[in-house]
């Protein structure tokens, strides 16, 4: 056995360990790049979602979509309120992803990468999207006892049984989609590069 065969287990767990290594800071960057985009879409749907319930737009909204749609006592306000937080901080998510998180390939124009970006991101809306309809619609009527916990909530701290119930399929449907939007961003806009070809962990 040769000197260099000697050392290739050594090697490869080398570039494991640097590899994994890579990996972890890259979901840490993504994970405070997805805490600051959270909170824009947060804020946006929750102060959406309060002004279409106390100004009485979200009945409008829910009459005008059953009417065209043909679906009755249906309650849709919440899905436009999480479609324009999420375009707003799409928005915001692509500029910081592409600085921070993951490496630009070389032969991706920036045109075609942000187009890729964006149909991720609509495939990422919609299941957001089915989420929301889903939880509101279809969980919570089959769920009445999950209904009374909002509705208690929202007693005990004055705010509206709506707000608790909005807010928790929002926190759901978010953490499904973070974890589609990292892998999915990964696997289609981020340049490969060989594990081998890693920088080397300084030592402590």
């Amino acid at each position: 056995m040769s000197f260099m065969t000697a050392q290739l287990p050594w090697g490869n767990k080398g570039i494991r360990m640097k590899s994994d290594n890579k990996l972890m800071k890259q979901i840490g960057k993504f994970g405070i790049v997805g805490i600051v985009c959270f909170l824009i879409d947060f804020i946006v749907y929750t102060v959406l979602n309060y002004v279409f319930v106390n100004s009485g737009m979200s009945v409008q909204i829910d009459q005008a979509v059953n009417n065209v749609i043909g679906t009755v006592d249906k309650t849709y306000y919440a899905g436009l309120s999480k479609l324009v937080s999420t375009v707003v901080s799409m928005i915001v998510n692509y500029i910081l992803s592409m600085k921070y998180v993951f490496v630009r390939r070389d032969n991706m124009s920036r045109r075609r990468e942000f187009l890729i970006f964006v149909i991720l991101s609509v495939i990422g809306l919609a299941i957001a999207e089915i989420i929301l309809y889903a939880g509101k619609n279809i969980i919570d009527p089959a769920w009445p006892w999950l209904v009374s916990i909002f509705a208690w909530f929202g007693k005990i701290t004055g705010r509206t049984k709506e707000f608790f119930e909005d807010t928790f399929w929002m926190l759901g449907s978010t953490a499904i989609v973070m974890c589609y939007n990292f892998i999915s961003r990964k696997l289609t806009l981020e340049k490969k590069v060989p594990a081998e070809e890693l920088p080397a962990e300084e030592e402590s």
